[in-house]
């Protein structure tokens, strides 16, 4: 489909050259680079980033989305945990963002390497918050328990689409399980934010979306995301219509009326861009439902 003017992002590597140089050095990976987010010039040249531990290569195979699948064999780097806090000592980042692909070849999901990196990253005391992004650790409570004993301000996964269309873009993830993992993650600690995210224009019906958000409300997350779907090559799933910002700002009020405590919904969202300004007070607008 031939995209709108409203998509008219372009993206500048020569604006990245510092950030990729730290990362190489480092032998670090960014969800920024392997996704291929249409936000990776913007956010590199403000020295922001988000990190992308347990490698690169992810165990299933979600239609939508960039990042290599494969099998890691189990590989884990146990010195993963100094680099991230080397990366972020020399970026001077005060908000962290820490995400992983789905590692689900490893007993605990790769829980203890995030506890390990958000331990590691909290020990720097210019740091004020850190943000996580977990897959679904295939619903296993003590793996999503692990993470929260870090104590991270921000726990986030993604919902990213709904429920019809899990089978197709989703293989391997179940929509029940991913609102649990939430759940669960409040119960175990009332007081860390919940995050997540959906990406418009894979296929989903008007109906189907206003039924997520009302699930993941009565989950109590609190903070949302929402984007335009834009196919990382040809061979992924296609791009069925492109939302109009008009509507992305109906769909943001519409979350805001329904208890969410900060939204932030235009095509170029992604659930970790401007991650920190999430826990910022500003009120929101009036909203306006969708008919």
């Amino acid at each position: 489909m031939r995209k709108p003017y409203w998509l008219n992002k372009k993206i500048d590597f020569n604006l990245c050259y510092r950030m990729r140089k730290l990362l190489k050095e480092l032998h670090l990976y960014t969800v920024c680079e392997e996704s291929k987010c249409p936000n990776i010039s913007e956010c590199f040249s403000k020295n922001t980033a988000t990190f992308m531990i347990l490698g690169n290569i992810c165990t299933r195979n979600c239609l939508f989305c960039g990042v290599k699948k494969g099998n890691p064999q189990g590989l884990v780097d146990k010195d993963e945990p100094e680099k991230i806090k080397e990366a972020v000592k020399r970026l001077k980042l005060k908000y962290v963002v820490i995400t992983s692909p789905t590692r689900d070849d490893l007993e605990d999901k790769g829980a203890n390497q995030f506890y390990e990196v958000i331990k590691a990253v909290k020990s720097l005391n210019f740091v004020e918050a850190v943000e996580v992004l977990v897959p679904d650790f295939c619903g296993d409570k003590e793996s999503i328990k692990k993470v929260l004993e870090a104590n991270p301000t921000v726990f986030s996964h993604n919902i990213e689409t709904t429920p019809f269309l899990y089978p197709f873009v989703r293989k391997g993830a179940f929509y029940k399980r991913s609102l649990k993992v939430l759940d669960y993650a409040k119960r175990i600690n009332p007081q860390v934010y919940t995050k997540s995210a959906i990406i418009l224009g894979l296929g989903e019906k008007e109906e189907e979306v206003v039924k997520v958000l009302k699930d993941l409300r009565k989950v109590n997350c609190d903070f949302l995301s929402i984007g335009q779907y834009l196919a990382p090559s040809k061979k992924h799933w296609p791009v069925k219509r492109f939302v109009t910002p008009s509507e992305f700002r109906k769909w943001e009020d519409l979350a805001y009326s329904l208890g969410f405590k900060k939204v932030k919904a235009s095509p170029y969202i992604r659930s970790s861009y401007l991650a920190s300004t999430y826990l910022s007070r500003e009120k929101p607008t009036q909203p306006t439902r969708l008919n």
